[in-house]
């Protein structure tokens, strides 16, 4: 089965994390979404983070009656900082799905400061989910050229390797909703009506997060 796996902080949720991924799912015809939190995220500041139990229940409750997606606990039960490639690696030693490795354009051009990020580009295929932009920009091709291989040519929308793996560009739906949005009209007591899953919506009122 293809299977794209797409982890973050999800802090928390909401409907435009699950708008485009369903987008990108139906555009690869993958098998099944994978969605992980991060348990103790490298780049991000501890403080501002929900823990991360609730929101691995708040991505359960979410896509539980969605056929096709799935929450991961495998970053929660791991000690230690949540790295990506750890979470590749333990996925494949597991599943003899093929996966793909969803992230967004932000964290793509992040990828810098991700550990083994070498090894990341030699174990899997990364679809790059990209608002409103397009293959041929010279961003992506030059900072592709500089920072991760020479190697890499563009057929479409994917840029190709002999020896690393494909790196697949897509064009998702520009949904202006975002975690921090979220955070700050709770904290202003403002209604998220429409922003989250209503699971989402009513396990923060029930704990008070992000108060």
């Amino acid at each position: 089965m293809d299977t794209g796996l797409f982890g973050g902080t999800f802090n928390p949720l909401h409907n435009g994390h699950l708008g485009i991924i369903q987008h990108v799912k139906e555009e690869f015809r993958l098998g099944q979404i994978i969605l992980f939190p991060s348990a103790s995220p490298p780049h991000k500041p501890a403080g501002n983070l929900a823990p991360a139990r609730d929101r691995l229940e708040m991505i359960r409750a979410s896509v539980r009656d969605m056929e096709g997606f799935e929450a991961s606990d495998i970053e929660l039960k791991r000690k230690g900082p949540s790295f990506t490639i750890d979470t590749i690696q333990a996925f494949r030693q597991t599943s003899g799905d093929r996966f793909f490795l969803l992230m967004g354009s932000d964290a793509f051009f992040d990828i810098n400061t991700w550990k083994n990020k070498d090894r990341i580009f030699r174990t899997i295929p990364i679809i790059v989910m990209v608002r409103q932009s397009s293959v041929s920009s010279p961003s992506f091709t030059s900072f592709i050229d500089e920072n991760i291989s020479k190697g890499y040519r563009k057929e479409k929308n994917k840029f190709i390797h002999d020896k690393m793996q494909d790196i697949i560009i897509c064009n998702v739906p520009k949904i202006d909703i975002s975690s921090t949005l979220i955070r700050d009209r709770i904290r202003k007591n403002l209604s998220v009506q429409g922003l989250v899953p209503a699971p989402v919506k009513e396990i923060i009122m029930k704990r008070n997060l992000y108060i």
